[in-house]
């Protein structure tokens, strides 16, 4: 159904990677590291491919660190026999490293699965939720063609899974997941009901159906049998939705829809039937409309983090960021704006801005904020974390 639409996916490159082309990188001298006035850059997986960059959401665990896709190259440094670097394929683990290229955790596909897609680091930072895909030909696992894709969580401190949806969901769901921040997982509990394995029944998931419409599911409120769609924006009925990332407090998504590889804008929406999507609006001196928009909370203080791209650009990072040619906002810039949200208020009261959008980037940086507020990170062609100063 959305294999014709999946070179668009391809050109657009947004948060997942779903080419089985990977880009091919000029042949040059890897940066390690670089020092400038915007910070401190660091290479990830070295000038190879990535895509899913997703800042580290346990800075305790895992600090100065990002989750990431691979496609058939690595330049890391494994952490143990069982993370590969021979026979590699698209996407075949999903890996968290660090500022010095080193593997701090990994989940490697099983016997019967292909690959992983669009990981996501949960609000949480004891899970990530991503997808995975597989396929079968008389009975044998079959890579080569269409997959049939799940979702599934995985608890960081065993590795263990729990399935959400093991078939039938879009390669192009993006998913999100809500934990609330006060559970403490119990690697000895039962981990067959979301209760156990996350140690609450306080869990949201969001992802997007083949449908193109946002569902979302309140574990706490009847689960998957009540699953909820949300209104898609007025006058956008054919725009394809990206990404929705949940906010904080659980009541909240922003997302991006797209019309082509060129037209996008972002959405903030409450988690509701009958909410209405609220249009980020490009406002003066902002170079596009919001890219890649994620959710940001310090000390009590909540923001809305985006990339923004030149005009005429695709909403895709190709350039080598460490290259200080590149550094005074000519591939893009990341910019940051602070707001209030009000759950169950009319939809003219449910957000307001409480500043200007500022720049905290003179590049564009599309893998959220660490919590410490300290590392943005990207990904695509090539990823990089930044340490800000």
């Amino acid at each position: 159904m959305k294999k014709l639409f999946g070179l668009l996916i391809v050109s657009l490159a947004l948060a997942a990677c779903y080419s089985p082309d990977p880009f091919e990188a000029e042949s040059v001298e890897v940066v390690t590291s670089q020092t400038s006035k915007m910070g401190k850059l660091f290479h990830v997986n070295g000038m190879e491919q990535t895509c899913n960059p997703s800042v580290s959401n346990d800075v305790e665990n895992y600090p100065a660190s990002m989750l990431w896709l691979n496609f058939n190259r690595l330049k890391v440094k494994a952490p143990d026999d069982g993370y590969t670097m021979e026979g590699v394929t698209q996407h075949d683990r999903l890996t968290v490293s660090d500022t010095a290229g080193k593997v701090k955790w990994y989940l490697m596909v099983d016997k019967d699965e292909c690959q992983f897609q669009d990981p996501e680091w949960s609000t949480h930072g004891g899970f990530i939720v991503s997808l995975r895909g597989n396929a079968f030909k008389n009975g044998k696992l079959s890579c080569g063609g269409a997959l049939n894709y799940g979702i599934f969580a995985i608890r960081m401190a065993d590795k263990k899974r729990f399935w959400f949806y093991d078939k039938d969901i879009s390669e192009e769901a993006t998913p999100h997941l809500w934990v609330d921040e006060s559970a403490t997982p119990d690697t000895s509990a039962s981990d067959s009901t979301v209760e156990g394995f996350f140690g609450t029944d306080k869990v949201r998931l969001t992802y997007v159906s083949d449908d193109d419409e946002i569902i979302f599911v309140d574990f706490a409120n009847g689960g998957l049998k009540k699953a909820k769609k949300l209104k898609k924006p007025s006058g956008r009925s054919n725009w394809r939705i990206d990404s929705p990332l949940i906010s904080p407090d659980g009541n909240f998504v922003v997302y991006n829809v797209y019309d082509n590889p060129k037209t996008w804008e972002a959405y903030i929406q409450e988690l509701s039937e009958n909410s209405t999507p609220i249009r980020i609006e490009r406002t003066a001196g902002m170079m596009s409309d919001p890219a890649q928009p994620h959710w940001f909370e310090f000390k009590g203080r909540l923001f809305v983090l985006w990339a923004e791209f030149p005009s005429n650009s695709q909403m895709l990072n190709k350039a080598d960021l460490a290259n200080e040619s590149v550094q005074d906002g000519s591939a893009g810039r990341t910019v940051m704006r602070e707001l209030r949200l009000t759950p169950d208020a009319p939809s003219d009261l449910a957000f307001e801005w409480i500043d200007a959008a500022r720049e905290i980037a003179p590049i564009p940086m599309t893998g959220g904020r660490s919590p410490d507020g300290k590392f943005l990170a990207t990904g695509t062609n090539p990823a990089f974390l930044l340490k800000l100063p």
